[in-house]
């Protein structure tokens, strides 16, 4: 099968809740368990639990979600067209939580990972510092996800907030985490419309309906190179 995993950039969670309707509720206790991002165990973002974009094979990555006792239903998929790779797996007597995938089938390329509201931006920030970019983007009536960007860490955490008219503060929820390989992360800043981070403040000043963007594209990517 064609896989249709990855667009760069902020449209990755996108493409994860593309196929849930009605629109699912960003923070979801059903979701992973993990505040590795924050505790640093085992070890540092973007590594999450032995397992880091770029450098680690893809069958290593496969052997240490196959021995995690807190995680099931693991499945794998392989592009029919290249040798892309896909994993995707559900936090144990939980739902459907996570994807990794591999560009080559030899490095893991990417980690995404839906986690339950255990960790907030302000933990966030004291660990790693304040982001570079965010942008946010309306998701539900009253649920809106903020895209915080770190490009040298090479991650993009999701933050919640109750609605486009909600604000950001350090008790922020986090509900997703974004680990990427350079390349990536550079791809991401070159297809984006992104705001500088400002602090913590309302949200309408970091929506991408306020088009004062201090980056925008530098180039535009066809549907294949975006995973169309």
């Amino acid at each position: 099968m064609k896989l249709r995993f990855l667009l760069p950039g902020l449209l990755a969670l996108v493409l994860f809740f593309a196929a849930c309707a009605p629109p699912p509720e960003l923070r979801d206790p059903n979701m992973l368990q993990d505040t590795g991002l924050i505790t640093g165990d085992p070890c540092e973002a973007p590594c999450w639990r032995g397992i880091t974009p770029g450098e680690t094979s893809w069958s290593d990555a496969l052997t240490i979600l196959e021995d995690d006792t807190t995680i099931e239903n693991l499945q794998t998929q392989a592009d029919d067209n290249s040798n892309a790779s896909l994993a995707e797996w559900n936090q144990k007597g939980g739902s459907a939580c996570c994807q990794m995938y591999s560009d080559d089938g030899e490095l893991v390329s990417v980690l995404l990972l839906r986690v339950a509201p255990n960790m907030t931006l302000g933990e966030v920030i004291e660990r790693h510092g304040e982001p570079t970019y965010a942008v946010g983007s309306s998701f539900a009536e009253t649920q809106a996800a903020m895209n915080v960007v770190y490009p040298e860490q090479n991650m993009v955490i999701y933050v919640f907030s109750e609605g486009v008219t909600g604000t950001i503060s350090e008790s922020s929820e986090v509900f997703a985490v974004l680990y990427v390989i350079p390349s990536q992360m550079d791809l991401l800043i070159q297809t984006s419309d992104l705001h500088e981070w400002e602090g913590y403040g309302a949200f309408e000043q970091y929506s991408d309906e306020n088009t004062e963007f201090e980056v925008t594209p530098m180039i535009t990517l066809t549907p294949t190179e975006n995973g169309g």
